[in-house]
């Protein structure tokens, strides 16, 4: 069991035996989406929920349109502002080199990327660093319900025994299964999206939406591209 060091937080406590209050005897994994937020905001953010850690997993570690976030000076700033920064976007990122990572329709399959050695690999760092301080995993998309984060990482996380918690932008960070009942109505799903007398009509939902979801957010190449050889 990873040992992460409690965090106090301020959002709405889901009701008891709902869903959502299962979550509560979880351990907390921050994560965050950069967006176009300017660096001394997103570094205020970071340091109001008393980060240590920023785990990049972004596949590709720069930004043309916000080059605050871009690689190397990215690090350099979080540093100087007494942030440690780890790169895991070749493990964990949404855009993997592995070719059978991906379908034959050149989307990448979230499902088959979670059983990936470099996945496992990846997982297992950040197991690591969890043991040592309070982290969040950093991508581009600001709702998590629009990136791999989420979508990807997020439910390997909740099997390990994590509960993810997202920071949002002028909002109070929602709990993983806040984000998950968004997916349920986003997806057509709404109605079990509170059932609590049959679980597992809400987890054959989920599986359903997750893949939903990631139809309309993976990455998606040209299925020629890929080199399976």
């Amino acid at each position: 069991m990873v040992k992460i060091r409690e965090k106090k937080v301020s959002f709405t406590m889901p009701k008891e035996n709902s869903p959502e209050s299962d979550f509560q005897n979880l351990k907390t994994l921050y994560t965050v989406g950069h967006s176009n937020w300017e660096y001394p905001s997103f570094i205020q953010l970071v340091k109001k929920w008393d980060l240590e850690l920023l785990v990049d997993i972004r596949s590709r570690p720069h930004s043309s349109r916000f080059p605050q976030f871009s690689q190397p000076g990215f690090e350099a700033q979080l540093r100087a502002d007494g942030i440690a920064y780890l790169f895991l976007g070749e493990e964990l990122g949404g855009r993997p080199d592995d070719p059978d990572a991906y379908r034959s329709d050149g989307l990448v399959d979230y499902r088959a990327r979670r059983k990936s050695y470099a996945f496992r690999a990846g997982v297992g760092r950040l197991e690591a660093e969890l043991e040592k301080r309070c982290a969040a995993l950093m991508c581009a998309e600001e709702d998590p319900l629009e990136c791999h984060r989420f979508l990807m990482v997020c439910p390997e996380l909740v099997t390990m025994g994590l509960r993810p918690l997202h920071i949002r932008k002028g909002a109070p960070p929602e709990a993983q299964e806040t984000v998950e009942n968004r997916l349920l109505a986003a997806n057509g799903f709404g109605s079990v999206a509170q059932d609590t007398l049959f679980p597992e009509l809400r987890s054959e939902a989920l599986e359903k939406a997750y893949s939903l979801q990631a139809e309309k957010f993976a990455f998606r190449v040209d299925p020629l591209a890929v080199d399976r050889w």
